[in-house]
C-alpha cells in the first residue's frame, strides 16, 4: 500500500434503498372527438395531457371526449394519457376502432395505444375508461388491458333497468373492472339544461382525486361527486334496506349511483371478480397493484448485481422499508418479506436466480356495520330519584 498521510474516503453504494411507491393517479381516457386539435389529441396515439383546463377547449364539442374531461375535471386535476379514436360508420365500427389492434406497422391503435404510453411519455396509466363508447365487447377488451398495465377499468353496466343491469355484470369475471349504473345528469351551458353525463367519467376523476387525498385502500363509495345534478334513471336507495334497487345492484357486484343526504355518491366497493376471489374488494386490487408496480420498479438497483447473502438481505430491507411506511400510512394493515429457502435450492442460486417472498393484508371497506337496538325498562328504575334531583 502507498503512503499517504491524510484521510481516505471510500464511498458505500451497499445496502438498503428506499422505494417510493408508484403513481396509481394517472387517468387513460379512450373517447371520440372528430373536431379536436389534431396537434394536441393525434388519432391513435397516447397524449399526455397535464393541463386538463386547456385540453377542454382543444377537444372540440363532438363526439365523447369534451364531455368526458369536464366530468372528470369537475372532480380533480390529474394527469391524463388521452388516445383519441375514428368513429366508425356505425356502432360496431365504432367499437372495433374503440378496442383498437397491432397494425401492420407494429403501431398499436385505439385503447391498445394505452399500452404504448410509459414508452412513448413515461407515464403508466392507472385508472381506465371509454366513457360513452361502452358495449360489452369494449368492456371486455378494456379489462384486458388494465391487467396488462396493473390498472383499474371503469364502465357503464349496460341495461334499461335494474334487472338488465345485474344480468349484464355476469358477463365479466375480472378483478380489474368495476361496473355502474345509471350515469349522471350534468348541466350543459350550451343546451342550457340538464344532460346525460358518463359515470365513468365521473369515477376515473374522483379515483384520481381519492388517490391524490387518501389512497388506493380507500374505495370510490360514499364519497361525494362534484358538478353533476341528477341521475338519468331513478334509483331507489335506502341504507338500511338491502332490497333496495341500489342494494339489489351492489349484491350482483354492481356499483350504484345515488343521491343521499349529502349530495350523489357512488354506492359499491365491488368488482367483477368471481365469488370466491381475494380480490373482491376495489381497494385490495388496487393495492395489490400498487405493491406488485413499487416493488418490480424499484429493484432495478439489484439486477445484475454479484447474488450474495449481502445483496438478499438488502433487498428484504429495501421491501419490508416500504411495508413499514405504507402500514404507518393505512394503505396496508401490514406486510413482511422474507428468504424463501424452500424455492432457493443451491442450483437455483448457482444459476443467479433468488426468491424472496412476501405477504400482505389490505383493510378491507366497512361494508357493513351493524347496531342491536332494544327497549328496556331498565331506566324506570331511579325514575324517582330523577324527579328529586330535578326538584
Amino acid at each position: 500500500m502507498a503512503f499517504k498521510h491524510g484521510i481516505t474516503v471510500t464511498e458505500i453504494v451497499e445496502g438498503a434503498r428506499t422505494l417510493t411507491a408508484v403513481s396509481t393517479s394517472i387517468i387513460g381516457l379512450v373517447a371520440t372527438a372528430p373536431d379536436a386539435a389534431a396537434a394536441v389529441f393525434p388519432l391513435d396515439r397516447p397524449a399526455l395531457i397535464t393541463d386538463i383546463e386547456t385540453a377542454i377547449g382543444s377537444a372540440g364539442t363532438e363526439g365523447t371526449l369534451a364531455r368526458a374531461l369536464r366530468a372528470i375535471a369537475d372532480q380533480t386535476r390529474p394527469i391524463l394519457v388521452v388516445v383519441r379514436v375514428e368513429e366508425g360508420e356505425n356502432a360496431a365500427e365504432t367499437a372495433s376502432n374503440v378496442i383498437g389492434t397491432t397494425n401492420a406497422n407494429g403501431q398499436k391503435t385505439g385503447m391498445q395505444a394505452l399500452l404504448a404510453a410509459q414508452a412513448q411519455l413515461g407515464v403508466k396509466p392507472k385508472i381506465l375508461g371509454t366513457p360513452g363508447l361502452e358495449t360489452q365487447a369494449v368492456t371486455a377488451a378494456l379489462a384486458v388491458v388494465a391487467q396488462k398495465l396493473r390498472g383499474f377499468a371503469y364502465a357503464r353496466a349496460i341495461g334499461e333497468d335494474v334487472a338488465a343491469a345485474t344480468a349484464y355484470r355476469a358477463n365479466f369475471s375480472a378483478r380489474e373492472l368495476m361496473l355502474l349504473m345509471p350515469d349522471f345528469l350534468s348541466w350543459d351551458t350550451e343546451a342550457n339544461a340538464a344532460v346525460p353525463s358518463y359515470a365513468a367519467a365521473h369515477a376515473m376523476g374522483l379515483r384520481a382525486l381519492i388517490d391524490t387525498q387518501t389512497g388506493p385502500h380507500k374505495t370510490l363509495s360514499n364519497v361525494a361527486v362534484s358538478g353533476v345534478v341528477g341521475l338519468t334513471k331513478d334509483i331507489h336507495w335506502d341504507i338500511e334496506d338491502a332490497s333496495s334497487e341500489a342494494g339489489v345492484l351492489n349484491a350482483s357486484e354492481v356499483t350504484a349511483l345515488v343521491r343521499t343526504d349529502s349530495g350523489y355518491r357512488f354506492w359499491g366497493n365491488r368488482t367483477t371478480a368471481e365469488a370466491e376471489s381475494l380480490f373482491v374488494f376495489e381497494s385490495t386490487t388496487r393495492v395489490a397493484q400498487l405493491l406488485a408496480d413499487t416493488i418490480v420498479n424499484g429493484m432495478l438497483w439489484a439486477i445484475d448485481k454479484p447474488l450474495t447473502p449481502g445483496l438478499a438481505k438488502d433487498i428484504i430491507e429495501t421491501i419490508n422499508g416500504l411495508f413499514r411506511q405504507l402500514k404507518a400510512g393505512g394503505v396496508i394493515l401490514g406486510a413482511k418479506a422474507e428468504y424463501d429457502e424452500a424455492n432457493n435450492d443451491v442450483s437455483s442460486l448457482r444459476a443467479g436466480k433468488l426468491r424472496i417472498k412476501y405477504d400482505y393484508t389490505v383493510p378491507p371497506p366497512l361494508e357493513d356495520l351493524g347496531f342491536n337496538q332494544r327497549i328496556t325498562d331498565s331506566y324506570f328504575a331511579d325514575f324517582s330519584a330523577q324527579l328529586s334531583q330535578d326538584a
